[in-house]
């Protein structure tokens, strides 16, 4: 079992990670129409900066959802994203993965930028811990919440439910599903609720069939959701691949799962 585990059970004054400088710093806050408060948030892991985004609902004790990103980092979707979530009043962070600054546009770049944290599953958990640490940092209690992600982020937020770390559940939107080897769902916490496309050409209906008979062998709680038609990435506003309908349904679907599981 991963240490961080255990040592997100300590108080938020405590420190958490040796390796990481979890000393958030505001960059930026702004009062939105919606009533909630976003900001740019820093933190330094392994002697390199990064730069999360902080959406607050302005509700007591809203519940958190950590956001993980596509392949290209933090970008103007995910900060989208995680402004709607707040406005449904939760409080979301959108976290990097790459760096301050790292925001890949040329594939080459993007696929060695994820490359790089498939091939170190110690560092890509060493950054989740970071990240939730943030998040308790800001007030919240992480081990209440839910992690979700996009494409790279929706495998990185599987790769969080197979460490154990106890949320409510881990939620990837047209994610890869192939596991490391040595690793299991055994210890896994939560829910996993899987947004799919059928038409995905990135990502087969093997591969999701093959997740959920390994979820059933596990005895993990889960929902698998597929939309004909929908492509890898289907959620992406303004893309070629974007599905109106199979986003519409699959966001009131995670919508209608998360007020279950707060109400």
């Amino acid at each position: 079992m991963f240490s961080f585990i255990q040592r997100l059970s300590k108080t938020p004054s405590q420190s958490m990670l040796a390796s990481a400088s979890i000393s958030a710093m505001v960059l930026l806050v702004s009062q939105t129409a919606s009533a909630i408060t976003t900001q740019n948030l820093t933190y330094t892991v392994d002697n390199q900066a990064y730069e999360g985004y902080y959406a607050r609902a302005d509700v007591p004790n809203a519940p958190f959802i950590l956001l993980i990103h596509d392949w290209d980092g933090v970008t103007d979707y995910e900060r989208k994203r995680a402004d709607m979530l707040a406005e449904e009043g939760y409080n979301v962070l959108a976290t990097d993965m790459f760096g301050t600054g790292v925001r890949p546009t040329a594939m080459e770049d993007k696929k060695r930028l994820t490359g790089a944290l498939y091939d170190d599953r110690a560092k890509m958990r060493r950054l989740l811990e970071a990240a939730l640490n943030v998040g308790q940092d800001q007030g919240n209690n992480v081990q209440e919440g839910v992690t979700m992600g996009y494409c790279f982020g929706g495998t990185v937020a599987l790769e969080l439910a197979r460490a154990g770390f106890p949320q409510k559940a881990f939620v990837p939107f047209h994610g890869a599903f192939d596991m490391p080897k040595g690793q299991d769902y055994e210890n896994t916490k939560g829910e996993i609720l899987v947004f799919h496309g059928t038409a995905d050409e990135a990502v087969s209906m093997e591969s999701f069939m093959t997740l959920g008979k390994t979820l059933e062998a596990a005895k993990v709680p889960h929902e698998m959701v597929t939309y004909s038609g929908a492509r890898h990435a289907y959620t992406v506003f303004g893309s070629d691949r974007y599905d109106e309908r199979a986003d519409t349904r699959s966001w009131k679907r995670y919508m209608d799962f998360l007020s279950s599981e707060y109400k």
